[in-house]
């Protein structure tokens, strides 16, 4: 590997090709699944959260930066001139000159090199399940844009980033409790759904360009409008699960918290609804769609820390 091309480089411009305002999702996630782990009085044990959120946070990262090499390559970014950046259309540091295409390969290369040992001493320290789950979500991060799986071009994009958002959730109260429980899976379903719904109302204005590249999102498979009420079915599924487990015995009583973010899910539906042919006019919505995520994370983590305080 070049390493001169990453040294050469500022580190502002290093940070901001792992695109680093939706990492924030995949930190909530860490913290949701020590609280689950913590309200099952399985620790919180700091350092080991810590290296947790640390490791996922760069798993994260590098499949944000090896998404963009493929976009590069595929021409999905370069022809993507209806982008909300910073939200949708890539980290745009490629197209304006600022990176390279080779730049952005090696930067993922090197993160893959370094999450891949430092993921194995987690799993010595707190149990080989860990190996299975890394492994799945390097597969995850991996196929999602890079061949042969390319599973954004195979219809199954939103599908992958809840399921992986779901693991993340799984993943960091596994480190915390030693073995995989019901509890956390279920927990995670509607943190993940909210999540999916990120990429959902991501691919409203960059439709057009998906279309020429070949990737089959939601919204290009659907049309705006459809896809619009799928944006709604995942959002109701998720406050819908949530409600349902409580009321099962399956979520302890104070994960109602998370229902909380309902408020801002709704509205990012109205927009949305009201926009959907309209990508310019879509970033109050996707900011909501975002903010959704992360208040139910954080609510429900809350709300499940309250039992052992």
């Amino acid at each position: 590997m070049n390493t001169q091309l990453h040294t050469s480089l500022p580190l502002l411009t290093l940070v901001q090709m792992t695109r680093p305002g939706f990492l924030v999702i995949t930190a909530v996630a860490c913290v949701l699944g020590t609280a689950v782990a913590a309200a099952c009085g399985h620790g919180p044990h700091v350092w080991t959260a810590l290296a947790t959120l640390v490791l996922a946070v760069l798993m994260h990262a590098a499949a944000n930066v090896l998404n963009d090499y493929h976009d590069a390559l595929n021409g999905a970014d370069e022809a993507n001139t209806q982008g909300l950046f910073p939200f949708t259309g890539g980290a745009r540091l490629i197209q304006n000159g600022h990176v390279t295409v080779q730049d952005t390969h090696d930067l993922a290369k090197a993160l893959i090199l370094f999450l891949i040992p430092c993921g194995l001493w987690l799993a010595v320290q707190t149990g080989g399940g860990l190996i299975a789950l890394g492994m799945v979500g390097l597969l995850l991060g991996w196929g999602y844009s890079a061949p042969p799986l390319v599973l954004m071009k195979r219809g199954l994009g939103e599908f992958t980033v809840a399921l992986t958002w779901g693991l993340v959730v799984i993943g960091a109260d596994y480190v915390q409790r030693g073995q995989f429980f019901v509890i956390p899976a279920a927990v995670a379903i509607s943190f993940a759904l909210l999540v999916g719904n990120i990429l959902v109302i991501n691919g409203f204005p960059d439709a057009q360009a998906d279309v020429q590249v070949g990737k089959r999102t939601l919204v290009v498979r659907l049309g705006q409008r459809r896809a619009a009420w799928v944006y709604l079915v995942f959002a109701s599924l998720a406050y819908a699960w949530l409600l349902a487990g409580v009321w099962l015995f399956i979520h302890p009583e104070p994960a109602l918290w998370g229902m909380a973010s309902m408020p801002l899910s709704l509205w990012a539906f109205v927009l949305l609804h009201k926009n959907a042919d309209q990508p310019a006019r879509l970033t109050p919505p996707i900011v909501l769609t975002i903010a959704a995520a992360v208040v139910h994370g954080l609510a429900m983590s809350a709300g499940l820390l309250t039992l052992i305080f």
